[in-house]
Parts: C-alpha cells; sequence; structure tokens
C-alpha cells in the first residue's frame, strides 16, 4: 500500500467493492472496513476508528451502523477539508445504509475515498 502525505492509498472501483462484497457474503467488507479506517484515522490525525471496531464491524449489525455513523461524522468532513470542498454531514444517511445496505454505504464512501488520488 503506498503512502500519500501520511494517507495510505487505498483506491478501489467503488463497484468492485459493490460486487466483492456480494460475492463473499459480506467477508470483504471486513478488510474494506480495516483499510478505509486507516485512511480516516490519517485524514483526521487521530484515531476515529479502532480496528477493533472496523472488524467488528463486518460482523456485528449495530456495530456496521456505529462504524458508518463516525465515517459520516468524522471521516468524510475531514475528507471534504482535505479536498478543498465544503465539509457534508453524512452520518445519518451512512449509518442507514450501513444498517439495510451495508455494501452500497462501503460502495459510497469508496467513490469519495477515490477523490483524494485524482
Amino acid at each position: 500500500m503506498q503512502i500519500i502525505d501520511n494517507i495510505p492509498e487505498f483506491k478501489r472501483e467503488p463497484l468492485v467493492v459493490l460486487l466483492l462484497g456480494f460475492i463473499t457474503c459480506g467477508l470483504y467488507l471486513i478488510y474494506w472496513n480495516l483499510q478505509a479506517a486507516k485512511v480516516f484515522n490519517a485524514l483526521n490525525g487521530r484515531e476515529i476508528l479502532s480496528p477493533v471496531v472496523a472488524v467488528f464491524a463486518g460482523c456485528i449489525w449495530p456495530v456496521n451502523m456505529y462504524f458508518f455513523f463516525i465515517v459520516g461524522r468524522d471521516g468524510m468532513p475531514a475528507l471534504d477539508q482535505r479536498l478543498g470542498i465544503p465539509e457534508r454531514d453524512q452520518s445519518i444517511l451512512l449509518m442507514l445504509l450501513g444498517f439495510f445496505f451495508p455494501m452500497i454505504a462501503a460502495m459510497i464512501v469508496q467513490s469519495e475515498i477515490n477523490k483524494l488520488y485524482k
């Protein structure tokens, strides 16, 4: 994994995240959660998502909701700030998608992470 400005590179096609999530019955999302947590922790300059939370988010639905809530509340605004666009709070949207459609929530977040590497 290449590191750019202390931010680990985690560029994936959002459709690949969606497909691998379905094909592996969600097991890919455990790996994805860990890698996304590293990116958001680096963007914030502190740990907002621990590796333990990232792993359990792939296995336990309420923890998954918490994971995506924190990504929307703390991670996405830091990403927006880094990109120089107005900050957005997507915590409720991502939390609900994380509960009902976690692969789609991951796909949305991945498309936002990919903007770092353009």
